[in-house]
């Protein structure tokens, strides 16, 4: 699997958000084994100090938890994670309606466009 990292952020804040993506599609749960570094550097194709790094982060965050002797774990803490998913739809909103703002939509376009779009994107759904 080829990983493609921007030149904007730095790859360990990246792949940290790569792996809460992962969480918040529930392909990661709560108490699973996080690969160790070495296998996980040779997954993202980085350096094992860039993993060592994300998993520092994610541990600080409170995504994630190392248990001496046994690993990196996922948290079985659920309200930390629903903090995490709170905290990412809201980045992601935020991050729309500046862009939106940016083109000179209001913000009542932007919620009509909005509500227009999921609409239409539930009735395709329907039909397949």
């Amino acid at each position: 699997m080829v990983v493609q990292y921007q030149t904007s952020s730095p790859i360990y804040l990246q792949l940290a958000e790569r792996i809460q993506r992962r969480i918040l599609r529930r392909e990661l749960k709560p108490g699973d084994k996080m690969p160790s570094v070495r296998e996980m550097a040779v997954q993202s194709n980085v350096n094992p100090n860039t993993v060592q790094r994300t998993y520092s982060e994610l541990e600080r965050m409170g995504i994630v938890e190392t248990r001496r002797g046994q690993g990196t774990f996922i948290t079985e803490n659920e309200e930390q994670l629903d903090r995490l998913r709170h905290e990412m739809r809201n980045e992601q909103i935020r991050s729309f309606v500046r862009g939106m703002e940016e083109m000179g939509f209001s913000p009542r376009e932007i919620l009509s466009g909005l509500k227009n779009y999921l609409e239409e994107q539930s009735e395709r759904g329907e039909d397949e």
